[in-house]
């Protein structure tokens, strides 16, 4: 099950329509960026029903005043039309790849395209989300399930001092992997390193499902 992250400006909202997406039981959640914090407030609104979370390049801090003020300088530069939504996205995409993808074409296009889908107006939500979203190191502390925190080492939107916290707030069985030359866009940049690393991850949450039911792996 995807879950959609731009159709509403506020996380509790996101996550509660990811919630409802899914049939009754438990179930493993993972998130990338912004997604990670839907997942964490997914992980706070269904805390019974998780099997395993998986953050990638994201963060469980509330956004620093600095970040929310980049957040709303961009939403109030759309909504006044001192900059094009195509502007926005191309500086918001040079910001989040490693350098050595910087003249990567087929991945910046990759970028665009992914932009254009969200629009306009889904991407100052998915700001508006994001700036207003609480801080979720409580509902780390409480799981108790398989958990993978990845991260580009160079990510600079959350840096991976921010991952490394996490991990060490997780108080189950935690994974805590960073992929090498790689920026923001891990699942783009680095496919093969993210892949294995969910693969592993996705493995640990059947085992311990396995256990649960007394089934076999």
């Amino acid at each position: 099950m995807v879950a959609p992250t731009h159709h509403a400006d506020a996380i509790a909202v996101l996550a509660a329509s990811a919630i409802d997406a899914m049939p009754p039981g438990p179930f493993a959640v993972a998130g990338f960026s912004l997604g990670g914090y839907v997942a964490l407030e997914v992980c706070r609104q269904a805390h019974r029903r998780i099997a395993g979370i998986a953050l990638l390049d994201t963060g469980a801090r509330a956004d620093s005043k600095a970040a929310r003020q980049n957040r709303q300088g961009m939403v109030a530069a759309l909504g006044s039309g001192s900059a094009s939504f195509a502007q926005v996205a191309a500086d918001f995409a040079s910001r989040v790849v490693h350098a050595s993808h910087a003249q990567d074409r087929r991945l910046l296009e990759r970028l665009a395209d992914m932009a254009r889908s969200v629009g306009r107006e889904g991407f100052a939500r998915q700001q508006t989300a994001a700036m207003n979203r609480p801080d979720s190191r409580d509902v780390l502390r409480t799981l108790r399930c398989p958990a993978l925190v990845l991260c580009g080492r160079e990510d600079q939107v959350p840096p991976p001092a921010l991952s490394e916290e996490m991990a060490a707030l997780l108080a189950g069985d935690a994974a805590l992997v960073i992929v090498p030359d790689c920026g923001h866009m891990s699942t783009l940049e680095q496919p093969a390193a993210v892949a294995e690393a969910v693969g592993h991850w996705l493995q640990r949450v059947d085992a311990q499902a396995a256990c649960a039911t007394g089934a076999a792996p």
